[in-house]
């Protein structure tokens, strides 16, 4: 369903997005020492080595392998996401059914209320939750936990407006009504009828907002509402802490980990641009048929596919003489 630039893009981004996958999963295996290893057969690391064919990536001002880090720290990002997006859709989704097939007063309050969520600025928000839900607690899953349930708040009102709409829109069709009509429950025509014809557009919704909360758990982890340093690597924080490298030419420190957030995100990125394109039928771009060379035994269609045999002789030329009176007869 893809061609040229845009199939080019989408294969880009899923290339990107399997590697950080990979790299996440596989992080205790590739990285030669630990997200907080400062020293290894009991020599400690210097501080703020540049990079070597010992430390690739070079160490920080806390003696840690950078490379080690930007490995770790994909796999943060990988759980942040992935139980965020969870959370997001168990919680939005249901809303959003509920609220559009109902209406009434339910559906004004659920609205004034993910309205008054929706305006809040994303980064405060986020951080207000963090600071609610985290409680002081510096271990890896509570800071994963907060980091995850922030960045749900954020992303709830969207899919509860987008199944909202798309609710109140395919309530009104013939086969709801049938449903309804014959006494099937409300949980049976939301699940059967409702559910898949409005929830189409949100896998690419969940790609893009797989890069918005990247973005997100950077910048909490930079703000220093993150996790702790020593219970997960993030690369946020390894940002904030590379801020007064700069300065002293101390490079390595900062460009890796930020060279991983731009890379994550611009394989979320072109892949929801992409899915938003092959799924949208305003957008979408089909693959055109070449046109038949003279001489070809067969002629397409626009699919691609044999429509009739192309003509390979020479139209018959009028009849004289004998040939004719032989025509005739």
């Amino acid at each position: 369903m893809t061609s040229g630039l845009q199939r080019v893009t989408l294969i880009f981004g899923l290339a990107l997005i399997g590697i950080f996958v990979f790299v996440a999963i596989f992080a205790p295996l590739i990285a030669p020492y630990g997200f907080a290893q400062n020293s290894a057969d009991g020599v400690g690391f210097a501080s703020q080595q540049p990079p070597s064919a010992e430390h690739w990536f070079g160490t920080s001002v806390r003696s840690e392998d950078v490379f080690s880090r930007v490995l770790f720290g994909a796999r943060t990002a990988l759980y942040v996401i992935a139980l965020s997006l969870v959370l997001s859709l168990v919680v939005g989704v249901p809303l959003g059914l509920v609220s559009g097939y109902v209406g009434r007063w339910l559906d004004k309050a659920l609205v004034l209320f993910m309205d008054a969520m929706y305006a809040f600025p994303t980064l405060l928000l986020a951080i207000v939750v963090s600071i609610v839900v985290a409680g002081g607690a510096s271990s890896s899953f509570g800071g994963v936990l907060s980091a995850a349930v922030a960045i749900t708040a954020i992303f709830v009102p969207q899919y509860f407006r987008v199944v909202r709409n798309a609710t109140i829109a395919v309530k009104q069709e013939p086969y709801v009504d049938a449903a309804r009509v014959t006494g099937a429950s409300t949980a049976r025509i939301l699940y059967k009828h409702v559910f898949a014809n409005v929830t189409q557009s949100l896998p690419v919704i969940v790609t893009l907002n797989g890069a918005e909360a990247i973005l997100t758990l950077a910048g909490l982890g930079f703000l220093g509402f993150g996790i702790e340093p020593t219970q997960a690597a993030e690369w946020g924080y390894d940002l904030n802490k590379a801020i007064s490298d700069v300065s002293n030419g101390i490079w390595w420190t900062g460009v890796f980990p930020g060279t991983a957030i731009v890379l994550v995100v611009l394989g979320m990125t072109l892949v929801g641009e992409s899915l938003n394109e092959v799924l949208n039928p305003l957008l979408r771009t089909r693959r055109t048929a070449r046109p038949t060379t003279v001489g070809s035994d067969v002629i397409v269609d626009a699919a691609g596919e044999p429509e009739m045999a192309a003509a390979t002789e020479a139209p018959a030329t009028p009849k004289t003489g004998a040939a004719k009176e032989n025509g005739d007869e």
